[in-house]
């Protein structure tokens, strides 16, 4: 890929910009972090002005509502709209970035047509029901089950860490439907409409004081098995399309903004070691950005990121702590005020980055065995 940008893609940046400059402004001031029903129509509302314009799913196919731009006018996307320090896409952010892209690579022609659409349009939100309490980091052991009943999936279980559950509309959630064959083939991937009766929502309260995970308990919902998305005990294949968006293109916009961060503390840095420490930061994002956008290339190319993002989240989120742990020793007693200290704030919120997604240990052992070819753990 080229890492340059062409004279046509400087054009789009410029246009880009201009829209910004125009629509920002115009925008009512941001909701507080626990008002979720105005948060919901502030993001929706970005995602509407975005669809509007033509900025919104740049790399989905047109039919779907997209742009199908090319991968690197999406990242002149993100570069403009985080360096202008727009709106990021909130509630929408499963929707567009992990729910949407499996869809696309794996969904039916009715499911993508239900639903895409709609995503782009901020209609509708998304939640993902992935972890679940017992089964920690090894997302395979999950033992929500999904009894097969005729034409429906009836499910039971526990999720747990699931996002803005309580405000969406759908969900993209992973059931047992096979309690009988290996952990990783009993495995399938639902649509689970997040008003079916039998679904309770608990928010849970994270370090920042917020609430965008719950706890979701399911008690005999009733599921459409036209719902699946592949085949059934088919879901870990899907799962796996899935996370590698997660993995890689979704912390696209982190990895930008990481580096607008790096540009604000350094005038606060004047110890000679911290700004060693601040440099090789530096170094490491930016390397990860030349990664990143060799990622978005193959998506685009081949339907999902290829065997670099696996090697980004895991890089990205480990730098991304050194970053902050860095940013907390140069505030010194200044770190100790959390409102309103962005940089304060973004310390705490990414504490959770070398778990979320995969924690960094399971990140090394799928590293080493799908991209190095080492030999498996024994298990």
């Amino acid at each position: 890929m080229e890492l340059r940008y062409s004279e046509s893609e400087e054009q789009f940046r410029a246009q880009l910009r201009e829209w910004l400059e125009a629509t920002l402004p115009t925008l009512s001031p941001e909701p507080g972090r626990e008002a979720w029903p105005e948060r919901r129509t502030w993001d929706t509302d970005w995602q509407r002005r975005l669809f509007d314009a033509g900025y919104a799913g740049l790399a989905w196919p047109s039919e779907f509502g997209g742009r199908g731009a090319s991968p690197t006018e999406q990242l002149v996307f993100l570069e403009e709209t985080t360096r202008a320090r727009a709106p990021y896409v909130g509630v929408n952010f499963v929707g567009t970035l992990h729910a949407g892209p499996t869809l696309i690579a794996e969904g039916t022609d009715e499911q993508k047509s239900a639903h895409l659409p709609r995503i782009l349009r901020g209609d509708e939100v998304w939640c993902q029901g992935f972890s679940e309490p017992g089964a920690g980091s090894d997302l395979a052991s999950l033992r929500t089950r999904a009894d097969r009943d005729g034409d429906d999936y009836v499910l039971n279980g526990q999720k747990i860490w699931c996002s803005f559950g309580q405000i969406a509309d759908f969900g993209e959630f992973l059931v047992r439907t096979d309690p009988n064959a290996p952990k990783h083939k009993g495995i399938s991937w639902l649509i689970l409409p997040m008003d079916t009766p039998g679904i309770d929502v608990r928010p849970l309260r994270t370090v920042l004081g917020s609430s965008e995970f719950s706890e979701v308990f399911l008690n005999d919902v009733r599921v459409p098995v036209g719902n699946r998305v592949g085949a059934e005990n088919d879901g870990w294949r899907v799962t796996n399309v899935t996370l590698s968006f997660e993995r890689g293109t979704a912390f696209v916009s982190e990895l930008v903004d990481s580096l607008r961060l790096v540009e604000d503390v350094a005038p606060l840095v004047t110890d000679p070691a911290y700004r060693r420490e601040l440099g090789r930061c530096a170094a490491e994002f930016d390397g990860l950005w030349a990664l990143t956008k060799r990622s978005i290339s193959q998506a685009v190319r081949h339907g999902a990121p290829g065997a670099g993002a696996m090697v980004t989240k895991l890089a990205y989120s480990e730098a991304r702590q050194r970053f902050g742990e860095l940013c907390l020793r140069v505030l010194d007693r200044g770190a100790l005020a959390i409102d309103g200290n962005e940089l304060v704030e973004e310390r705490l919120r990414t504490l959770a980055l070398t778990i979320a997604a995969g924690a960094s240990q399971i990140q090394r052992n799928i590293v080493s065995e799908r991209v190095l070819g080492l030999p498996r753990e024994p298990r």
